[in-house]
């Protein structure tokens, strides 16, 4: 295993003024900057050397429809599901890279190590692998076990205010003036149209796959089943990916931008590393969020389909709670998630009440809970290891269902299920990767999973997978 990135020494953020200007105003803006810092402070021992940021507010931007014109790669997404905070980012002034097989957990420790010598306010987005033992595959290159990328150019803002960023990083063998050259370039390429570009449809669906098929997983379930009746687990989470032939190249990006329940409680991530290949997830799962020692996160897990019960909310939210087999579903994520906090927090405040959660086509029980971490313990690398992967997306017991997973499920996780967003220094939030799409060319993989405990039915399990996707299926405008 290795880490590719740099040491950031200091970090320096330059803002033009206070005004709001249009993008075209604010480029020039941050051209201008660039050129006049780093002219100003080009003398002295060493040179200026650390990350510098520079900043100018903007109106609020259509966001994805600025992403989906911009050439330069990678193409990053992040809105968390409050809608309260949104990023998008083109291009990379540094990264943090993982690559190799090995534990989870010890990809979560070199991670740390890693962010020791970042500047403690500048934001990385990416993501992990699922599973670093399992074996990976072509579908997923370019997205290594671990990666974040902190992006060259960003818009980043909130319901109310915008700010155009880009960002530099002077290390102490960095050509300067290329480095300069290389922001400016990319400042020049950035196209300052909001509309969605031109051409930017999805192509004709040509046909679909799935793997597993039904009656394997009908029979991946039985043994799952098994080993639930005989003690070994309490609960497994199985998952399928289910395969798009389109008539041409697919715009990932259409994913985001035609996603048709606009107040849906879901994440958006997007994250592209090159044109053409990309991994999108609407997912209403957080994983945490971290400022500094606390530390919020939540148990998810039972699921109803309103569509198929013609439920409205209410009703829904009734079939819910009244529904033991899923009421035992989230106390198994609940209480597992209660206990793994224990050994890093000093206070945990699990809600006694199960809320319901209320998606376009689908409710889900779920429980809030918030926590101060303990002293030394207040680092993602700690809570990623006691909290990734939770009983909604793996199982319980751990280690067993991860085991077993990777010898039932007939394809690569990749990135599905695993903890995707955003994070720097000293604050982060993570949700969980699913209902997920990955894009590569003209073939699209949809991936959503089911919770097995006593009492579940293949067959039903079948069909909340469907449901689950049905909202990326949506987007085809083919969904069936």
């Amino acid at each position: 295993m290795n880490f590719t990135g740099y040491m950031t020494e200091e970090h320096k953020h330059i803002a033009a003024d206070d005004s709001i200007h249009p993008m075209e105003k604010a480029l020039e803006l941050l051209k201008g900057q660039v050129r006049s810092a780093l002219r100003s402070q080009w003398e002295g021992e060493g040179g200026l050397q650390g990350l510098l940021t520079f900043r100018v507010p903007v109106a609020t931007p259509e966001a994805l429809g600025w992403l989906s014109r911009q050439k330069l790669f990678p193409r990053l997404y992040w809105m968390n599901r409050e809608k309260s905070e949104w990023v998008a980012g083109i291009g990379e002034a540094d990264r943090i890279e993982l690559t190799g097989s090995g534990p989870n957990d010890r990809s979560f420790k070199l991670l740390e190590q890693a962010m020791q010598g970042k500047d403690p306010h500048a934001r990385y987005v990416g993501g992990f692998r699922f599973n670093n033992i399992q074996q990976q595959n072509e579908l997923w290159e370019g997205f290594s076990p671990t990666l974040f990328i902190l992006p060259q150019i960003t818009l980043e803002g909130s319901r109310t205010a915008a700010m155009l960023t880009c960002s530099l990083w002077i290390g102490p063998d960095t050509d300067r003036d290329e480095a300069v050259r290389r922001l400016l370039d990319a400042l020049d390429s950035v196209d300052c149209s909001c509309v969605p570009a031109d051409g930017a449809q999805l192509p004709e669906l040509l046909g679909t796959t799935y793997s597993p098929d039904r009656e394997e997983w009908i029979g991946c379930c039985r043994k799952v089943l098994d080993t639930i009746q005989s003690g070994e687990m309490e609960k497994v989470i199985l998952a399928r990916q289910t395969g798009l032939d389109f008539a041409g190249p697919v715009p990932a990006i259409r994913f985001l931008m035609d996603y048709p329940f606009p107040e849906s409680s879901t994440y958006r991530f997007y994250f592209e590393p090159f044109e053409g290949h990309a991994f999108v997830s609407l997912t209403p799962e957080r994983l945490y969020r971290r400022d500094g020692e606390r530390l919020l996160t939540e148990a998810l897990a039972g699921t109803v389909t309103k569509e198929a019960l013609k439920a409205d909310d209410h009703t829904a939210s009734e079939l819910l709670l009244n529904s033991e087999k899923d009421v035992r579903e989230h106390r198994f994520v609940k209480d597992t998630i209660h206990r793994e906090l224990q050994p890093v927090c000093s206070v945990i405040d699990m809600e006694e009440t199960v809320q319901v959660l209320q998606l376009s086509q689908l409710a889900h029980l779920y429980t809030r809970c918030t926590a101060m971490l303990k002293p030394g313990s207040g680092n993602d690398s700690t809570v990623l290891r006691q909290l990734h992967p939770t009983p909604a997306v793996g199982g319980v017991p751990r280690e067993a269902s991860m085991q077993l997973i990777a010898s039932l499920e007939p394809f690569c996780r990749g990135w599905y299920a695993g903890p995707v967003g955003w994070m720097s220094r000293d604050a982060a939030e993570f949700a969980v990767g699913i209902r997920s799409a990955l894009v590569n060319g003209e073939r699209v993989f949809l991936y959503s999973g089911a919770g097995l405990v006593r009492g579940s039915d293949p067959d039903s399990e079948w069909e909340e997978v469907d449901q689950k996707i049905g909202e990326l299926l949506a987007v085809t405008k083919q969904a069936t």
